[in-house]
Order: structure tokens, then C-alpha cells, then sequence
């Protein structure tokens, strides 16, 4: 560790990576600990223009949904020290950015600097219209629910009532109990969150790259900016593998230019661990507990 900060405070260039490993601390599953799967959708089916444009009512359950179990999170002291380090970083003569792959809001939430900010994949809480003709979006809207439908769609599991089931090879044992799924909603486009500037029915969408998207150009032009402009002296790499493209690419065009790296994560490979990967070093464990120690004797505790 002492290795580490002794470069963490000669650094003045500093990018953050963060992906969905971070957000596990407050409450939050990853992806694959979901099990990708809500009220027995596939949430890969509902996460496409085309499932949106089938049907608007069923991807905006699922998405208020997400919104509601990300408004229950808290961000915690991995978020709070990337928020202090992105106040501070400027008195500190230090230019820094965050790179985060999670649309939970938890960065906003934890007053990072918005211009140091930058959500790759989007946000739940940013809301965009659908009509080609309009380029509204709605920022940083936590309003749950956003519309009287969309109220008590929230949970996915009705816990008033449960389902009876025999094990059909041990009918003497007392019967086991399963929550039941909440029914999905029939819900009417004229009652889904509708744009205020075209005013003539066109929908709001959730303001997140779904699959088969374009990633947002302008936010990647900024970041590819900011690496290349000049030397980046550190780049943190938290909660994530940090595998997939373009996080795996702004690992490697940071090394290439002479740059280190400091893996926060539950899951690190052994001969990082070991020391053997040249300019590299893991720490393994919950990131938001072993980042804020790593990072204070730049920016001091995190309560």
C-alpha cells in the first residue's frame, strides 16, 4: 500500500474507472448477482429500443423499478472519497476524472463534481425524449414515481400473498412457501412519462445506453481528450475487471503512455496480486472500504 500512495501523491493526472462492484456495498447487486432476471423477464429482452418500442408500459415497470431500488441505496465511502477527490483535486493542482459504467446515480448522489463526471452507459435518472425531432432531456429527475401508473409497479414480489408449493418427493414435510411475482401492469402510453416540450404524446425513455446503442460520443470524445492530451500518472480501477471495451482500452492506452494502475475489487488475478504485472498493483476486497484508506493521505478521512 505505501508503494501506492508514495505515486498516488506525485500523481497529477488521475482517472477513476468505476463499474458495478462499488455500488455492491450499498445495496446494490451486480449484474450477474441479479441473475439478470426480473419477474421471470430476461432484463437483456427489456434493456432494447425494440422492447420499448413493443411495449413501453412493461420496459417502464422495469425501469421504475431499477429507479426505486437505486433511490434506496445510500452511496457509501467508496463514492463519497471519488466525490471528495473530484472537489478537491483542482486546490490539490491535480486534474481527475471519474469514468463510471453504472447508471445508479450514486456518484451524483454523493456531490461528485458533475463536470468530472462521466456516466458512459447513462443513468437511470436522466430521462430523454423519443422523437427524432427533439433533443429534451431531463437531468437528475429522483421524482418516484414519475407517474401515478408507475406507482407501486416499484416492487417486483407481491409479499401480501404467498404461493403454497408441495414438494412433489416429500408430501409428509410442511408445505414450503414462495413469494409470488407482482402482475405486470397493462399501462396506456398517454399515462407513461410524456415529453414537455414536443406536448403532443411522444415519450420519455429511461436515459441509458440500452443494447445494440452507440455509447454517447460526446462524453467519449471528452475522455478520450483528456487521456491523450497528456500523460495520465494514475488511473483506478474500481469494482470492475475492467475487461470490457472501451474500459479494458483506457486501462491499456494509460500504460502504454507510462501510467500506472491500482485494482480496487473483489475479484483480482493472482499474479497482480503477487506483484508480477509490471506498474500494476490489486487490492483485493469490498472497494468501498479499501479505497477510501488508500486514498487518504491525499484527500484525509472519509466519515
Amino acid at each position: 500500500m505505501k508503494e501506492f500512495q508514495d505515486h498516488l501523491l506525485k500523481s497529477k493526472r488521475i482517472v477513476a474507472l468505476v463499474g458495478a462492484g462499488l455500488s455492491v456495498s450499498s445495496g446494490l447487486p451486480t449484474f450477474r448477482g441479479s441473475q439478470g432476471l426480473w419477474k421471470n423477464f430476461n432484463m437483456i429482452d427489456l434493456a432494447t429500443p425494440d422492447a420499448f418500442y413493443i411495449d413501453p408500459g412493461l420496459v417502464w415497470q422495469f425501469y421504475s423499478w431499477r429507479r426505486f431500488n437505486a433511490l434506496k441505496a445510500k452511496p457509501n465511502r467508496g463514492h463519497k472519497t471519488l466525490a471528495k477527490l473530484s472537489m478537491e483535486a483542482a486546490s490539490k493542482n491535480i486534474e481527475f476524472i471519474t469514468i463510471t459504467q453504472n447508471v445508479d446515480g450514486l456518484s451524483i448522489r454523493a456531490n461528485h463534481s458533475k463536470e468530472k463526471l462521466y456516466e458512459i452507459h447513462g443513468s437511470l435518472f436522466d430521462l430523454k425524449c423519443t422523437s427524432f425531432m427533439c433533443n429534451y432531456v431531463d437531468h437528475d429527475n429522483f421524482k418516484n414515481p414519475l407517474t401515478k401508473a408507475l406507482a407501486d409497479t416499484e416492487y417486483e414480489y407481491d409479499n401480501t400473498k404467498r404461493k403454497r408449493k408441495l414438494l412433489d418427493d416429500d408430501l409428509d414435510k410442511e408445505p414450503s412457501l414462495s413469494p409470488q411475482f407482482k402482475p405486470v401492469k397493462e399501462i396506456s402510453e398517454s399515462e407513461l412519462p410524456q415529453c414537455p416540450v414536443c406536448k403532443d404524446g411522444s415519450l420519455l425513455r429511461p436515459g441509458v445506453v440500452w443494447f445494440g446503442e452507440s455509447l454517447p460520443l460526446r462524453t467519449i470524445n471528452a475522455i478520450d481528450n483528456f487521456i491523450e492530451y497528456d500523460k495520465v500518472d494514475l488511473i483506478l480501477v474500481i469494482g470492475t475487471s475492467g475487461t470490457v471495451y472501451p474500459a479494458n482500452s483506457y486501462v491499456d492506452r494509460v500504460k502504454v503512455k507510462g501510467g500506472k494502475v491500482a485494482i480496487f475489487n473483489t475479484d483480482i488475478e493472482d499474479h497482480i496480486l503477487n506483484g508480477e504485472e509490471k506498474d500494476t498493483w490489486g487490492f483485493k476486497g469490498d472497494a468501498a472500504e479499501l479505497l477510501p484508506k488508500a486514498l487518504e493521505p491525499l484527500i484525509g478521512d472519509i466519515y
